[in-house]
């Protein structure tokens, strides 16, 4: 894991090349995660939200001096990338408060293409301006297979404490009852990665240094809820809940720490103890439909790459 954290120093978006950073610093941050998940069960949702990120900004305070060259602040930041985030985010929340606040279960079809329309933009528009227009790799948004034996195992890592502490003794209900909702968590939570951590996180962090992009993506990852209907308690935790998904992705670099096993597993857990979701079989075609076209989007973002990266200049030489 050290290993990572040292190449995502040196050849990350939001890195150095100078970076040093000791073997057990990465430790302690997955230490972090894996007990912010423990006690997760074990506090009222606004305390655990509210003592998650004190914690990790005293641990930073501790550590920050270990990890020699991190770009823990920044003073230019790109504006560019500012205004497109801005402009994405209030485009999704928007068609998420149009989709559960305007349109309801009242008008399915007005829901349902809202709410797809925000989980498609969440993801198409971020790796459309990140490759066609800004010329990045797709690796800045976390996606590909860089860090892979690293971001598997910490993957399973929080996937497995997360099953654990939710999951374990638990009886499902019948399957029309979960099976649905176990793919629209699938579904949200590839956009959520994507977005949130791939996109905003990493944008706010080449622009603002890493505590300050960290909290930043927290804060716009709470505030998002809002298209939901939810309320201002609900935004405490998620706030804390979102400091440590950013701290997991922080550690891999690669979506795949969060996605399909962290996140999914915490929000299909959440909406089945709820109980106020109701999706028939048929909205598994829907959400199928949504994770082709983000699957499309990325795969032809891929092939431009690789087009891209392969296409050599003419070889030229003296007299033709």
């Amino acid at each position: 894991m050290s290993t990572q954290l040292r190449s995502t120093a040196s050849t990350g978006p939001v890195g150095t090349a100078d970076a040093a950073v000791p073997r057990w610093l990465p430790l302690v941050w997955v230490g972090f995660v894996v007990a912010a998940l423990v006690m997760l069960p074990a506090l009222p949702l606004v305390t655990w939200g509210i003592a998650v990120p004190i914690v990790a900004a005293v641990l930073l305070a501790v550590t920050a001096p270990a990890a020699r060259g991190l770009p823990w602040l920044r003073q230019r930041a790109d504006a560019v990338d500012l205004v497109v985030i801005g402009g994405l985010y209030l485009a999704v929340v928007g068609l998420y408060r149009l989709a559960f606040a305007v349109f309801t279960t009242d008008n399915v079809l007005g829901l349902f293409v809202s709410f797809a329309g925000g989980l498609i933009l969440g993801v198409v528009g971020p790796v459309t301006y990140t490759t066609w227009i800004r010329h990045r790799p797709l690796r800045t948004l976390g996606l590909g297979v860089h860090n892979l034996r690293s971001t598997l195992a910490l993957a399973v890592l929080f996937g497995g404490v997360q099953f654990a502490i939710m999951f374990w003794g638990y009886t499902l209900p019948a399957p029309v009852d979960w099976v649905p909702l176990l793919v629209l968590s699938l579904t949200v939570g590839l956009f959520e990665a994507v977005f949130f951590r791939g996109f905003v996180q990493t944008r706010l962090e080449a622009s603002f240094g890493i505590p300050a992009g960290a909290a930043g993506a927290a804060v716009l990852y709470a505030l998002y809820h809002v298209g939901y209907g939810m309320a201002g308690a609900e935004m405490v935790f998620l706030f804390g809940l979102g400091v440590v998904y950013a701290v997991a992705y922080r550690l891999a670099d690669n979506i795949l720490v969060l996605w399909p096993l962290l996140t999914p597993i915490g929000a299909f857990f959440n909406n089945l103890q709820a109980g106020d979701i109701v999706l028939p079989w048929a909205s598994i075609a829907g959400f199928a439909d949504v994770l082709a076209v983000m699957a499309a989007i990325i795969w032809l973002a891929a092939r431009h790459e690789r087009r891209t990266t392969t296409r050599q200049p003419p070889i030229t030489t003296k007299g033709g």
